[in-house]
Protein backbone atom coordinates (compact mmCIF):
# COMPACT_ATOMS: atom_id res chain seq x y z
CA UNK A 1 0.00 0.00 0.00
CA UNK A 2 0.92 3.67 -0.25
CA UNK A 3 1.91 4.73 3.28
CA UNK A 4 3.15 8.25 2.52
CA UNK A 5 2.62 10.86 -0.19
CA UNK A 6 4.41 14.23 -0.35
CA UNK A 7 3.72 16.85 -3.02
CA UNK A 8 5.58 20.13 -3.59
CA UNK A 9 4.84 22.93 -6.09
CA UNK A 10 2.25 20.89 -8.01
CA UNK A 11 -0.31 23.35 -9.48
CA UNK A 12 -2.30 24.71 -6.50
CA UNK A 13 -0.42 22.46 -4.07
CA UNK A 14 2.48 24.39 -2.56
CA UNK A 15 3.50 21.73 -0.05
CA UNK A 16 1.53 18.78 1.25
CA UNK A 17 2.48 15.66 3.19
CA UNK A 18 0.02 12.88 3.82
CA UNK A 19 0.30 9.67 5.83
CA UNK A 20 -2.04 6.95 4.57
CA UNK A 21 -3.24 3.66 5.97
CA UNK A 22 -5.22 0.62 4.82
CA UNK A 23 -8.92 0.60 4.05
CA UNK A 24 -11.11 3.05 2.15
CA UNK A 25 -9.98 6.70 2.08
CA UNK A 26 -12.12 9.30 0.29
CA UNK A 27 -11.21 12.76 -0.98
CA UNK A 28 -14.07 15.23 -1.22
CA UNK A 29 -14.37 18.94 -1.83
CA UNK A 30 -15.72 21.56 -4.18
CA UNK A 31 -15.04 21.41 -7.91
CA UNK A 32 -11.67 22.98 -8.67
CA UNK A 33 -10.33 22.59 -5.13
CA UNK A 34 -7.67 20.14 -6.30
CA UNK A 35 -9.05 16.65 -5.53
CA UNK A 36 -7.95 15.23 -8.86
CA UNK A 37 -4.57 16.98 -8.56
CA UNK A 38 -3.63 14.50 -5.84
CA UNK A 39 -4.54 11.63 -8.16
CA UNK A 40 -2.49 13.24 -10.96
CA UNK A 41 0.44 13.58 -8.57
CA UNK A 42 0.16 9.94 -7.57
CA UNK A 43 -0.03 9.01 -11.25
CA UNK A 44 3.21 10.91 -11.87
CA UNK A 45 4.80 9.03 -8.97
CA UNK A 46 3.67 5.78 -10.60
CA UNK A 47 5.55 6.53 -13.83
CA UNK A 48 2.83 8.43 -15.72
CA UNK A 49 3.46 11.22 -18.18
CA UNK A 50 3.97 14.68 -16.70
CA UNK A 51 3.28 18.18 -17.92
CA UNK A 52 5.22 21.36 -17.22
CA UNK A 53 1.81 23.05 -16.88
CA UNK A 54 1.57 21.31 -13.50
CA UNK A 55 4.53 23.26 -12.07
CA UNK A 56 3.27 25.86 -9.62
CA UNK A 57 3.64 29.44 -10.84
CA UNK A 58 6.95 30.87 -9.65
CA UNK A 59 8.54 27.45 -8.98
CA UNK A 60 11.29 25.91 -11.11
CA UNK A 61 10.22 22.32 -10.63
CA UNK A 62 7.62 20.13 -8.98
CA UNK A 63 8.36 17.12 -6.78
CA UNK A 64 6.28 14.11 -5.74
CA UNK A 65 7.58 11.44 -3.36
CA UNK A 66 6.09 8.50 -1.54
CA UNK A 67 6.58 5.16 0.11
CA UNK A 68 5.02 1.88 -1.03
CA UNK A 69 4.86 -1.00 1.46
CA UNK A 70 4.06 -4.70 1.07
CA UNK A 71 4.53 -6.62 4.29
CA UNK A 72 8.07 -5.97 5.52
CA UNK A 73 9.16 -4.58 2.13
CA UNK A 74 9.24 -0.79 1.73
CA UNK A 75 10.25 1.19 -1.36
CA UNK A 76 10.81 4.96 -1.33
CA UNK A 77 10.30 6.70 -4.67
CA UNK A 78 10.67 10.32 -5.81
CA UNK A 79 9.87 12.03 -9.10
CA UNK A 80 10.90 15.54 -10.14
CA UNK A 81 9.85 17.51 -13.22
CA UNK A 82 11.52 20.83 -14.05
CA UNK A 83 10.39 23.77 -16.16
CA UNK A 84 12.38 22.49 -19.17
CA UNK A 85 10.46 19.20 -19.12
CA UNK A 86 13.34 17.16 -17.71
CA UNK A 87 12.24 14.36 -15.41
CA UNK A 88 14.35 12.78 -12.65
CA UNK A 89 13.50 9.55 -10.84
CA UNK A 90 14.94 8.14 -7.62
CA UNK A 91 14.15 4.69 -6.20
CA UNK A 92 15.38 4.16 -2.64
CA UNK A 93 17.58 7.23 -3.07
CA UNK A 94 19.32 5.97 -6.23
CA UNK A 95 18.83 7.54 -9.69
CA UNK A 96 16.58 5.47 -11.94
CA UNK A 97 14.35 5.81 -15.02
CA UNK A 98 10.67 6.52 -15.61
CA UNK A 99 10.32 3.09 -17.27
CA UNK A 100 11.75 1.34 -14.19
CA UNK A 101 9.45 3.39 -11.96
CA UNK A 102 6.41 2.42 -14.05
CA UNK A 103 7.32 -1.28 -13.87
CA UNK A 104 7.77 -1.06 -10.10
CA UNK A 105 4.51 0.83 -9.55
CA UNK A 106 2.49 -1.69 -11.58
CA UNK A 107 2.94 -4.12 -8.71
CA UNK A 108 1.80 -1.59 -6.10
CA UNK A 109 -0.94 0.66 -7.47
CA UNK A 110 -3.76 0.43 -10.03
CA UNK A 111 -5.63 3.48 -11.34
CA UNK A 112 -9.23 3.57 -12.56
CA UNK A 113 -10.70 6.55 -14.31
CA UNK A 114 -7.57 7.55 -16.23
CA UNK A 115 -6.90 5.36 -19.26
CA UNK A 116 -3.15 5.72 -19.34
CA UNK A 117 -2.84 4.06 -15.92
CA UNK A 118 -5.41 1.26 -16.29
CA UNK A 119 -3.38 -1.93 -16.29
CA UNK A 120 -6.59 -3.95 -16.34
CA UNK A 121 -7.25 -2.75 -19.90
CA UNK A 122 -4.18 -4.62 -21.19
CA UNK A 123 -4.90 -8.13 -22.56
CA UNK A 124 -1.75 -9.51 -20.90
CA UNK A 125 -2.92 -8.17 -17.52
CA UNK A 126 -6.41 -9.56 -18.12
CA UNK A 127 -4.93 -12.99 -18.82
CA UNK A 128 -2.87 -12.83 -15.63
CA UNK A 129 -5.89 -11.81 -13.55
CA UNK A 130 -7.98 -14.60 -15.05
CA UNK A 131 -5.25 -17.08 -14.13
CA UNK A 132 -5.18 -15.70 -10.59
CA UNK A 133 -8.98 -15.93 -10.32
CA UNK A 134 -8.80 -19.56 -11.54
CA UNK A 135 -5.85 -20.31 -9.21
CA UNK A 136 -3.80 -21.45 -12.21
CA UNK A 137 -0.49 -20.16 -10.83
CA UNK A 138 1.17 -23.62 -10.59
CA UNK A 139 -0.05 -24.57 -14.07
CA UNK A 140 1.24 -21.25 -15.45
CA UNK A 141 4.64 -21.78 -13.78
CA UNK A 142 4.80 -25.30 -15.25
CA UNK A 143 3.99 -23.85 -18.69
CA UNK A 144 6.78 -21.28 -18.39
CA UNK A 145 9.28 -23.98 -17.37
CA UNK A 146 8.21 -26.24 -20.25
CA UNK A 147 8.55 -23.39 -22.73
CA UNK A 148 11.99 -22.44 -21.42
CA UNK A 149 13.14 -26.03 -21.89
CA UNK A 150 11.68 -26.12 -25.40
CA UNK A 151 13.45 -22.83 -26.27
CA UNK A 152 16.79 -24.13 -24.96
CA UNK A 153 16.50 -27.34 -27.00
CA UNK A 154 15.48 -25.36 -30.09
CA UNK A 155 18.58 -23.18 -29.82
CA UNK A 156 20.75 -26.25 -29.35
CA UNK A 157 19.29 -27.93 -32.44
CA UNK A 158 19.67 -24.75 -34.49
CA UNK A 159 23.37 -24.70 -33.62
CA UNK A 160 23.70 -28.33 -34.66
CA UNK A 161 21.78 -27.88 -37.92
CA UNK A 162 23.87 -25.10 -39.39
CA UNK A 163 25.13 -25.80 -42.90
CA UNK A 164 28.13 -28.07 -43.28
CA UNK A 165 30.18 -25.19 -44.66
CA UNK A 166 29.25 -22.99 -41.66
CA UNK A 167 29.91 -25.86 -39.29
CA UNK A 168 33.37 -26.42 -40.76
CA UNK A 169 34.21 -22.70 -40.55
CA UNK A 170 33.07 -22.67 -36.94
CA UNK A 171 35.07 -25.82 -36.19
CA UNK A 172 38.23 -24.29 -37.66
CA UNK A 173 37.79 -21.10 -35.65
CA UNK A 174 37.05 -22.92 -32.40
CA UNK A 175 39.98 -25.31 -32.83
CA UNK A 176 42.34 -22.38 -33.38
CA UNK A 177 40.95 -20.41 -30.42
CA UNK A 178 40.91 -23.37 -28.03
CA UNK A 179 44.45 -24.36 -29.12
CA UNK A 180 45.64 -20.77 -28.59
CA UNK A 181 44.12 -20.54 -25.11
CA UNK A 182 45.32 -24.00 -24.08
CA UNK A 183 48.84 -23.20 -25.30
CA UNK A 184 48.75 -20.07 -23.15
CA UNK A 185 48.24 -22.32 -20.08
CA UNK A 186 46.19 -19.67 -18.33
CA UNK A 187 46.07 -19.66 -14.54
CA UNK A 188 43.66 -17.49 -12.54
CA UNK A 189 45.59 -14.94 -10.47
CA UNK A 190 48.77 -15.30 -12.52
CA UNK A 191 48.66 -11.78 -13.94
CA UNK A 192 48.57 -10.19 -10.48
CA UNK A 193 51.55 -12.30 -9.37
CA UNK A 194 53.58 -11.27 -12.42
CA UNK A 195 52.78 -7.58 -11.98
CA UNK A 196 53.86 -7.80 -8.34
CA UNK A 197 57.23 -9.32 -9.36
CA UNK A 198 57.89 -6.88 -12.19
CA UNK A 199 59.09 -3.84 -10.14
CA UNK A 200 61.73 -5.93 -8.31
CA UNK A 201 63.17 -7.23 -11.59
CA UNK A 202 63.11 -3.82 -13.27
CA UNK A 203 65.01 -2.17 -10.39
CA UNK A 204 67.25 -5.08 -9.41
CA UNK A 205 70.52 -3.13 -9.88
CA UNK A 206 69.38 -0.18 -7.78
CA UNK A 207 67.98 -2.47 -5.09
CA UNK A 208 71.32 -4.31 -4.85
CA UNK A 209 73.19 -1.02 -4.63
CA UNK A 210 70.97 0.27 -1.83
CA UNK A 211 71.17 -3.03 0.05
CA UNK A 212 74.97 -2.91 -0.07
CA UNK A 213 75.01 0.68 1.17
CA UNK A 214 72.72 -0.11 4.08
CA UNK A 215 74.76 -3.25 4.91
CA UNK A 216 77.93 -1.19 5.04
CA UNK A 217 76.43 1.32 7.44
CA UNK A 218 74.99 -1.32 9.68
CA UNK A 219 77.87 -3.82 9.80
CA UNK A 220 80.99 -3.54 7.64
CA UNK A 221 82.06 0.11 7.72
CA UNK A 222 84.36 1.50 10.38
CA UNK A 223 82.17 2.96 13.11
CA UNK A 224 79.13 0.96 11.83
CA UNK A 225 75.83 1.05 13.66
CA UNK A 226 76.45 -2.38 15.17
CA UNK A 227 79.91 -1.31 16.40
CA UNK A 228 78.53 1.90 17.94
CA UNK A 229 75.66 0.03 19.59
CA UNK A 230 78.06 -2.56 21.02
CA UNK A 231 80.24 0.15 22.54
CA UNK A 232 77.21 1.90 24.02
CA UNK A 233 75.99 -1.41 25.46
CA UNK A 234 79.32 -2.05 27.21
CA UNK A 235 79.22 1.47 28.69
CA UNK A 236 75.72 0.89 30.02
CA UNK A 237 76.73 -2.45 31.52
CA UNK A 238 79.35 -0.66 33.62
CA UNK A 239 76.87 2.06 34.56
CA UNK A 240 74.24 -0.53 35.54
CA UNK A 241 76.68 -2.12 37.97
CA UNK A 242 77.00 1.23 39.69
CA UNK A 243 73.25 2.10 39.35
CA UNK A 244 70.92 -0.91 38.94
CA UNK A 245 68.11 1.47 37.87
CA UNK A 246 69.84 1.63 34.43
CA UNK A 247 69.26 -2.10 33.88
CA UNK A 248 66.15 -1.64 31.66
CA UNK A 249 68.02 0.88 29.50
CA UNK A 250 70.90 -1.60 29.03
CA UNK A 251 68.41 -4.34 28.06
CA UNK A 252 66.69 -2.04 25.55
CA UNK A 253 70.04 -1.22 23.97
CA UNK A 254 70.90 -4.92 23.76
CA UNK A 255 67.65 -5.55 21.90
CA UNK A 256 68.43 -2.69 19.51
CA UNK A 257 71.85 -4.22 18.75
CA UNK A 258 70.24 -7.61 18.11
CA UNK A 259 67.71 -6.00 15.73
CA UNK A 260 70.49 -4.20 13.89
CA UNK A 261 72.38 -7.51 13.53
CA UNK A 262 69.28 -9.23 12.13
CA UNK A 263 68.72 -6.41 9.64
CA UNK A 264 72.36 -6.52 8.57
CA UNK A 265 72.17 -10.29 8.08
CA UNK A 266 69.02 -9.95 5.93
CA UNK A 267 70.58 -7.16 3.83
CA UNK A 268 73.72 -9.18 3.33
CA UNK A 269 71.74 -12.12 2.06
CA UNK A 270 69.67 -9.83 -0.17
CA UNK A 271 72.65 -8.11 -1.82
CA UNK A 272 74.40 -11.41 -2.40
CA UNK A 273 71.31 -13.26 -3.67
CA UNK A 274 69.62 -10.54 -5.72
CA UNK A 275 70.87 -9.00 -8.87
CA UNK A 276 69.88 -8.14 -12.38
CA UNK A 277 68.21 -11.11 -14.12
CA UNK A 278 67.60 -9.95 -17.72
CA UNK A 279 66.39 -13.38 -18.80
CA UNK A 280 63.67 -13.56 -16.12
CA UNK A 281 62.66 -9.96 -16.85
CA UNK A 282 62.29 -10.76 -20.56
CA UNK A 283 60.24 -13.86 -19.76
CA UNK A 284 57.97 -11.88 -17.46
CA UNK A 285 57.42 -9.02 -19.94
CA UNK A 286 56.75 -11.49 -22.77
CA UNK A 287 54.20 -13.36 -20.65
CA UNK A 288 52.39 -10.15 -19.65
CA UNK A 289 52.30 -9.08 -23.31
CA UNK A 290 50.80 -12.46 -24.31
CA UNK A 291 48.08 -12.17 -21.66
CA UNK A 292 47.30 -8.58 -22.71
CA UNK A 293 46.90 -9.60 -26.37
CA UNK A 294 44.57 -12.46 -25.44
CA UNK A 295 42.45 -10.14 -23.30
CA UNK A 296 42.19 -7.60 -26.13
CA UNK A 297 41.26 -10.33 -28.58
CA UNK A 298 38.64 -12.14 -26.50
CA UNK A 299 37.64 -9.41 -24.06
CA UNK A 300 37.32 -9.54 -20.28
CA UNK A 301 39.72 -10.57 -17.57
CA UNK A 302 42.09 -13.51 -17.28
CA UNK A 303 39.36 -15.37 -15.39
CA UNK A 304 36.96 -14.63 -18.26
CA UNK A 305 39.44 -16.15 -20.70
CA UNK A 306 39.59 -19.35 -18.65
CA UNK A 307 35.75 -19.52 -18.68
CA UNK A 308 35.66 -18.79 -22.43
CA UNK A 309 38.10 -21.66 -23.05
CA UNK A 310 35.68 -24.00 -21.26
CA UNK A 311 32.68 -22.83 -23.30
CA UNK A 312 34.58 -23.07 -26.58
CA UNK A 313 35.76 -26.58 -25.73
CA UNK A 314 32.19 -27.67 -25.00
CA UNK A 315 30.89 -26.18 -28.28
CA UNK A 316 33.77 -27.77 -30.17
CA UNK A 317 32.90 -31.17 -28.71
CA UNK A 318 29.23 -30.67 -29.70
CA UNK A 319 30.08 -29.75 -33.29
CA UNK A 320 32.53 -32.63 -33.63
CA UNK A 321 29.81 -35.05 -32.55
CA UNK A 322 27.34 -33.39 -34.92
CA UNK A 323 25.42 -36.35 -36.33
CA UNK A 324 24.73 -38.21 -33.10
CA UNK A 325 23.91 -35.07 -31.12
CA UNK A 326 21.65 -33.66 -33.85
CA UNK A 327 19.43 -36.75 -33.84
CA UNK A 328 19.23 -36.72 -30.04
CA UNK A 329 18.40 -33.00 -30.02
CA UNK A 330 15.59 -33.47 -32.56
CA UNK A 331 13.99 -36.15 -30.39
CA UNK A 332 14.37 -34.07 -27.24
CA UNK A 333 12.87 -30.98 -28.94
CA UNK A 334 9.89 -32.96 -30.24
CA UNK A 335 9.22 -34.26 -26.74
CA UNK A 336 9.57 -30.78 -25.25
CA UNK A 337 7.17 -29.28 -27.81
CA UNK A 338 4.62 -32.00 -27.07
CA UNK A 339 4.95 -31.35 -23.34
CA UNK A 340 4.62 -27.56 -23.79
CA UNK A 341 1.50 -27.96 -25.94
CA UNK A 342 -0.06 -30.34 -23.41
CA UNK A 343 0.52 -27.82 -20.61
CA UNK A 344 -0.88 -25.00 -22.80
CA UNK A 345 -4.02 -27.08 -23.44
CA UNK A 346 -4.37 -27.70 -19.69
CA UNK A 347 -4.17 -23.95 -19.11
CA UNK A 348 -6.72 -23.32 -21.87
CA UNK A 349 -9.24 -25.69 -20.29
CA UNK A 350 -8.81 -24.05 -16.88
CA UNK A 351 -9.09 -20.54 -18.32
CA UNK A 352 -12.18 -21.33 -20.39
CA UNK A 353 -13.94 -22.78 -17.36
CA UNK A 354 -12.97 -19.83 -15.12
CA UNK A 355 -13.87 -17.18 -17.74
CA UNK A 356 -17.57 -18.00 -17.57
CA UNK A 357 -17.58 -17.92 -13.77
CA UNK A 358 -15.71 -14.60 -13.65
CA UNK A 359 -18.13 -13.00 -16.12
CA UNK A 360 -21.11 -14.18 -14.04
CA UNK A 361 -19.65 -12.72 -10.84
CA UNK A 362 -18.82 -9.40 -12.48
CA UNK A 363 -22.32 -9.16 -14.01
CA UNK A 364 -23.86 -9.74 -10.60
CA UNK A 365 -21.86 -6.75 -9.33
CA UNK A 366 -22.85 -4.56 -12.29
CA UNK A 367 -26.55 -5.04 -11.64
CA UNK A 368 -26.33 -3.02 -8.44
CA UNK A 369 -24.12 -0.35 -10.05
CA UNK A 370 -26.66 1.00 -12.53
CA UNK A 371 -25.56 -1.29 -15.37
CA UNK A 372 -28.15 -4.02 -14.96
CA UNK A 373 -28.75 -4.19 -18.74
CA UNK A 374 -25.06 -4.62 -19.53
CA UNK A 375 -23.56 -7.77 -21.00
CA UNK A 376 -20.03 -8.78 -20.07
CA UNK A 377 -17.99 -11.73 -21.17
CA UNK A 378 -14.43 -12.95 -20.78
CA UNK A 379 -13.27 -14.25 -24.14
CA UNK A 380 -10.46 -16.81 -24.20
CA UNK A 381 -9.12 -17.65 -27.67
CA UNK A 382 -6.48 -20.22 -28.58
CA UNK A 383 -3.86 -18.88 -31.01
CA UNK A 384 -1.32 -21.42 -32.25
CA UNK A 385 1.10 -18.72 -33.38
CA UNK A 386 0.98 -17.20 -29.88
CA UNK A 387 2.21 -20.36 -28.12
CA UNK A 388 4.76 -19.18 -25.60
CA UNK A 389 5.65 -19.05 -21.89
CA UNK A 390 2.05 -18.18 -20.86
CA UNK A 391 0.41 -20.75 -23.16
CA UNK A 392 -1.42 -20.11 -26.42
CA UNK A 393 -4.36 -18.05 -25.16
CA UNK A 394 -5.40 -14.46 -25.63
CA UNK A 395 -7.87 -13.16 -23.04
CA UNK A 396 -10.09 -10.14 -23.59
CA UNK A 397 -12.78 -8.66 -21.35
CA UNK A 398 -15.75 -7.59 -23.56
CA UNK A 399 -18.64 -5.31 -22.64
CA UNK A 400 -21.92 -4.12 -24.13
CA UNK A 401 -23.11 -1.47 -21.68
CA UNK A 402 -26.59 -1.09 -23.21
CA UNK A 403 -29.06 -3.35 -25.06
CA UNK A 404 -28.51 -3.45 -28.80
CA UNK A 405 -24.84 -2.46 -28.58
CA UNK A 406 -22.16 -4.87 -29.83
CA UNK A 407 -19.67 -6.43 -27.42
CA UNK A 408 -16.48 -4.38 -27.42
CA UNK A 409 -13.13 -4.65 -25.61
CA UNK A 410 -13.02 -2.70 -22.35
CA UNK A 411 -10.28 -0.45 -23.75
CA UNK A 412 -12.84 0.80 -26.33
CA UNK A 413 -15.41 1.86 -23.73
CA UNK A 414 -15.73 5.65 -24.01
CA UNK A 415 -17.45 6.71 -20.79
CA UNK A 416 -15.07 7.25 -17.89
CA UNK A 417 -17.77 6.78 -15.27
CA UNK A 418 -19.16 3.72 -17.04
CA UNK A 419 -15.72 2.20 -17.35
CA UNK A 420 -14.92 2.92 -13.70
CA UNK A 421 -18.04 1.08 -12.57
CA UNK A 422 -17.12 -1.92 -14.75
CA UNK A 423 -13.66 -1.84 -13.22
CA UNK A 424 -15.17 -1.68 -9.75
CA UNK A 425 -17.34 -4.71 -10.52
CA UNK A 426 -14.35 -6.63 -11.86
CA UNK A 427 -12.14 -5.60 -8.96
CA UNK A 428 -14.77 -6.81 -6.52
CA UNK A 429 -15.06 -10.13 -8.36
CA UNK A 430 -11.27 -10.41 -8.62
CA UNK A 431 -10.50 -9.29 -5.06
CA UNK A 432 -8.91 -12.63 -4.19
CA UNK A 433 -6.81 -12.83 -7.35
CA UNK A 434 -5.58 -9.26 -7.77
CA UNK A 435 -2.27 -8.72 -5.96
CA UNK A 436 -2.09 -4.93 -6.39
CA UNK A 437 -2.22 -3.39 -2.92
CA UNK A 438 -3.55 0.10 -3.74
CA UNK A 439 -6.60 0.83 -5.91
CA UNK A 440 -7.27 4.41 -7.00
CA UNK A 441 -10.71 5.40 -8.32
CA UNK A 442 -11.39 8.76 -9.95
CA UNK A 443 -14.84 9.48 -11.49
CA UNK A 444 -16.06 6.14 -10.15
CA UNK A 445 -19.43 7.69 -9.24
CA UNK A 446 -19.79 9.97 -12.28
CA UNK A 447 -23.39 10.12 -13.44
CA UNK A 448 -24.82 8.03 -10.60
CA UNK A 449 -26.63 8.77 -7.38
CA UNK A 450 -29.25 7.44 -5.02
CA UNK A 451 -29.38 3.66 -4.72
CA UNK A 452 -26.64 3.16 -7.30
CA UNK A 453 -24.40 5.55 -5.37
CA UNK A 454 -25.04 3.59 -2.20
CA UNK A 455 -24.14 0.36 -4.02
CA UNK A 456 -20.92 1.94 -5.27
CA UNK A 457 -20.04 2.95 -1.70
CA UNK A 458 -20.85 -0.51 -0.38
CA UNK A 459 -18.57 -2.20 -2.92
CA UNK A 460 -15.73 0.25 -2.36
CA UNK A 461 -15.96 -0.36 1.38
CA UNK A 462 -15.87 -4.13 0.76
CA UNK A 463 -12.74 -3.68 -1.37
CA UNK A 464 -11.26 -1.57 1.42
CA UNK A 465 -11.45 -4.55 3.76
CA UNK A 466 -8.86 -6.31 1.57
CA UNK A 467 -6.97 -3.45 -0.09
CA UNK A 468 -6.02 0.16 0.32
CA UNK A 469 -8.64 2.07 -1.71
CA UNK A 470 -8.30 5.79 -2.54
CA UNK A 471 -11.38 7.44 -4.04
CA UNK A 472 -12.17 10.93 -5.31
CA UNK A 473 -15.94 11.31 -4.90
CA UNK A 474 -18.78 13.80 -4.80
CA UNK A 475 -21.31 11.30 -3.44
CA UNK A 476 -22.18 11.30 0.28
CA UNK A 477 -23.27 7.67 -0.12
CA UNK A 478 -19.63 6.83 -0.91
CA UNK A 479 -17.97 9.25 1.50
CA UNK A 480 -19.93 7.97 4.51
CA UNK A 481 -18.45 4.49 4.00
CA UNK A 482 -14.83 5.62 4.31
CA UNK A 483 -12.51 4.67 7.13
CA UNK A 484 -10.93 8.08 6.58
CA UNK A 485 -12.47 11.21 5.08
CA UNK A 486 -10.18 13.96 3.72
CA UNK A 487 -11.61 17.23 2.47
CA UNK A 488 -9.71 19.19 -0.17
CA UNK A 489 -10.20 22.94 -0.15
CA UNK A 490 -8.68 26.10 -1.61
CA UNK A 491 -7.30 28.86 0.59
CA UNK A 492 -5.62 32.20 -0.08
CA UNK A 493 -2.41 32.95 1.79
CA UNK A 494 -0.07 35.84 1.05
CA UNK A 495 -2.05 36.68 -2.06
CA UNK A 496 -1.57 33.12 -3.48
CA UNK A 497 -4.15 30.35 -3.82
CA UNK A 498 -3.14 26.95 -2.53
CA UNK A 499 -4.75 23.61 -1.80
CA UNK A 500 -5.08 22.32 1.73
CA UNK A 501 -6.29 19.05 3.25
CA UNK A 502 -8.41 18.57 6.34
CA UNK A 503 -8.84 15.22 8.09
CA UNK A 504 -12.55 15.16 8.91
CA UNK A 505 -13.90 13.53 12.07
CA UNK A 506 -16.87 14.04 14.35
CA UNK A 507 -19.07 17.07 13.66
CA UNK A 508 -16.75 18.36 10.91
CA UNK A 509 -17.46 15.21 8.93
CA UNK A 510 -21.19 15.54 9.51
CA UNK A 511 -21.05 19.13 8.19
CA UNK A 512 -19.11 18.04 5.09
CA UNK A 513 -21.60 15.25 4.32
CA UNK A 514 -24.48 17.68 4.88
CA UNK A 515 -22.95 20.06 2.29
CA UNK A 516 -22.62 17.16 -0.15
CA UNK A 517 -26.29 16.32 0.43
CA UNK A 518 -27.80 19.80 0.34
CA UNK A 519 -25.35 22.14 -1.32
CA UNK A 520 -23.62 25.16 0.23
CA UNK A 521 -26.54 25.89 2.54
CA UNK A 522 -26.51 23.34 5.34
CA UNK A 523 -29.87 22.71 7.00
CA UNK A 524 -30.87 20.73 10.06
CA UNK A 525 -32.51 18.24 7.72
CA UNK A 526 -29.28 17.70 5.78
CA UNK A 527 -27.36 17.33 9.06
CA UNK A 528 -29.82 14.68 10.28
CA UNK A 529 -29.52 12.87 6.97
CA UNK A 530 -25.72 13.00 7.20
CA UNK A 531 -25.78 11.54 10.72
CA UNK A 532 -28.13 8.78 9.54
CA UNK A 533 -25.75 7.88 6.73
CA UNK A 534 -22.85 7.58 9.18
CA UNK A 535 -24.86 5.63 11.72
CA UNK A 536 -26.26 3.13 9.23
CA UNK A 537 -22.98 2.24 7.50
Amino acid sequence: MLSRLAVRDFALVEQLELELGPGLTVFTGETGAGKSLLIEALGLLAGGRGSTDWIRSGARRLEVSGRFEVGAQAVDVRRELDEDGRSRVFIDGKPSTVAALARLAEGFVDFHGQHEHQTLLKPAAQLELLDGFAKLGPARDAMAAAWAKRAELSDRLAALQMSEEERQRRLDLLRFQVSELEAADLKPGEEAELEAELPRLKHAARLGELAGEAYQRLYEAEGSAEEQLGAAERTLEEMARLDPALGPAREALARARDSASEAASALGAYKDGEGADPERLTQLLTRLDTLAKLKRKHGGTLEDLVAARGRMSAELETLEQHGERSADAEKALAAAEKDARAKAEELHRGRTKAAKKLAERALAQLEGLGLGKARLSVCVEWEDEALGPTGADRAEFLLAANPGEPMRPLRSVASGGELSRVMLALKTALAEADRVGTLVFDEVDAGVGGAVGAAVGERLAALGERRQVLVVTHLPQVACRAARHLEVAKAVKGGRTHTKLEDLTGQARVEALARMLGGKTVTEASRRHAKELLETT
